[in-house]
């Protein structure tokens, strides 16, 4: 980098050579471009450069990732020309969302809102603005980070995903994909391509979150339910928590305990408890592993109540 020279009170001074911190410079390093204009082509090219290559969707995180020196791809693969994985659309027997819709397009989703409005409320959640006009929900899978906020509500509905390279095609329960912080199951090659929410007999849903700010901060704990009611019981939940472990968890044993049961606040507190003694959070800046499990109880308990709530609308 070449020297400067600076005026300060009539005097001369030299800044240094060379600025060594690399989040100050935030320079992306040189890398090979390339736009298909198809899936297919997309994973032929993946196929041909290996784990030279990353694959940019929204990019909010992988040229974040580049600048702080913490991906260092020779090939980046731009999905921004493949429309088709922008779509969020209804067929049979199922909801479809393209790996490319971002939060603002879930969030503004007329069918997301008539079929899944937790869903659109929590990708409203999840960041500035200008991020959400970016980001892709696809992107937010993948990183595989605990603290991500569509996964949960996705896994509370029983979504699946699909992914695809030049080998093919195949999909797995979206719960099934997450095996460690920042580590899932997708494989060299492959681009995760759509989200399905099956139809279901879910009669209210919903997300709830601590951040330590009012929006766009990440989650410091969270919890999202879904559930069938028919009169006073609870036929069918499912319960999913995000920061409170090293993966996004679902707390099975909490829901057997439920099912069957008349819904009273001693049942949703037991839920809550449940919750809150399967959690593993981790002692962090946003908060102590203590503080976390008992936020896990709170939203837990306040979750279930909103959408048991949902369901007698």
């Amino acid at each position: 980098m070449a020297s400067f020279t600076a005026l300060k009170a009539g005097k001369a001074r030299r800044l240094p050579e060379k600025i060594t911190s690399r989040r100050s410079t935030m320079y992306v390093p040189d890398f090979e471009y390339h736009a298909p204009n198809t899936v297919a082509e997309a994973c032929a090219i993946l196929a041909e450069l290996g784990d030279r290559a990353t694959v940019l969707a929204g990019g909010t995180d992988v040229l974040h990732k580049m600048k702080v020196g913490k991906l260092t791809p020779e090939h980046l693969v731009s999905l921004k020309n493949l429309d088709e994985l922008r779509e969020i659309r209804e067929e049979p027997g199922r909801v479809v969302i393209g790996a490319l819709a971002s939060h603002n397009q879930i969030y503004n989703s007329r069918l997301l809102q008539r079929r899944y409005l937790s869903l659109p409320l929590a990708a409203h959640t999840m960041a500035s603005n200008q991020i959400c006009n970016l980001g892709t929900v696809g992107g937010n899978i993948v990183n595989g980070v605990p603290s991500a906020d569509l996964p949960p509500i996705l896994i509370a509905l029983d979504a699946s995903i699909r992914l695809t390279s030049a080998r093919g095609e195949r999909t797995l329960p979206l719960e099934d994909f997450f095996y460690g912080s920042a580590q899932t199951r997708i494989e060299p090659g492959e681009i995760l391509t759509e989200i399905s929410i099956p139809d279901q007999q879910t009669t209210g849903s919903t997300y709830m979150k601590f951040g330590l700010r009012r929006s766009g901060a990440l989650a410091v704990a969270a919890a999202a339910v879904s559930v069938q009611v028919s009169g006073d019981t609870l036929h069918g939940v499912r319960i999913v928590l995000a920061s409170a472990a090293p993966t996004v968890l679902r707390v099975t044993a909490a829901e057997r305990s439920l099912i069957g049961r008349r819904i009273d606040d001693e049942l949703l507190t037991e839920a809550g408890n449940f919750a809150a003694q399967a959690s593993r959070p981790r002692d962090s800046i946003r908060g102590s592993a203590e503080y976390r499990k008992n936020l896990v109880g709170v939203l837990t308990k306040r979750a279930l109540r909103k959408a048991i709530e949902e369901g007698h609308a």
